[in-house]
């Protein structure tokens, strides 16, 4: 009889076991994930600090900082959807520092019908967070030349129209007041699926044990 459902009997269980390593290895994913992402939450909103001479995205992303200088030159919009405000345009702009240095500075939404409207002029501190956006992909389409609208941000291109380094703040507090709502940095775009993956490998499992209950039982009632 052992050897009747010996196949069903090992196939059962390196299936099951296949599968609970791979929700295991998952749960460890999540554990590395969640570790991570309180990293980042715990930069983002660390005190702020003066922006560094040389800002590099290896060690600077998601860095607190405070500037003071001027909003500068022309704007970019580029075109964004959020749950709060629905449709509308991130406002991205040039910003000259007090001392001298012309970075980007993305101060926040705009609704469709706000696009245009005038900025703060004279001395402005902009609070917020280094970026070095990663939201280009092959489906990302190119600048809108008639209308100047945008569809990703795409930092190197954006330094290079609005004739600044390649230094992005993330605005999430404008002082004076801007007609923009800062759309600051977070941890929410950050996927972290990994629970989900987890049951689903177990769930897997499961229904593989169940499976393989059935065809050994199914084996069974044969021979009786």
């Amino acid at each position: 009889m052992l050897r009747k459902i010996l196949f069903p009997l090992l196939l059962g269980v390196v299936g099951c076991g296949i599968l609970i390593a791979l929700g295991v290895w998952q749960v460890q994913r999540l554990t590395w994930k969640t570790t991570i992402l309180d990293r980042i939450e715990a930069t983002i909103t660390a005190p702020p600090v003066a922006l560094p001479d040389a800002p590099d995205p290896a060690t600077d992303t998601y860095l607190p900082v405070t500037v003071s200088g001027e909003i500068t030159g022309q704007t970019l919009s580029v075109l964004v959807s959020t749950e709060a405000n629905g449709a509308g345009y991130r406002t991205i702009t040039g910003f000259r520092t007090s001392d001298g240095r012309d970075i980007v500075a993305d101060l926040g939404f705009l609704s469709l019908d706000d696009r245009g409207a005038p900025l703060p002029t004279g001395p402005v501190t902009l609070t917020g967070n280094l970026l070095w956006p990663d939201e280009l992909d092959g489906w990302t389409p190119a600048p809108d030349a008639a209308t100047g609208i945008w569809f990703a941000r795409d930092l190197p291109a954006m330094a290079l129209a609005l004739g600044v380094d390649p230094v992005m703040v993330v605005a999430r507090d404008i002082s004076p007041a801007s007609p923009t709502v800062p759309m600051p940095v977070g941890i929410a775009g950050i996927p972290n699926d990994h629970l989900g993956y987890a049951i689903t490998w177990f769930m897997l499992a499961a229904g593989w044990a169940l499976m393989s209950g059935l065809l050994i039982r199914r084996t069974l009632k044969k021979d009786a």
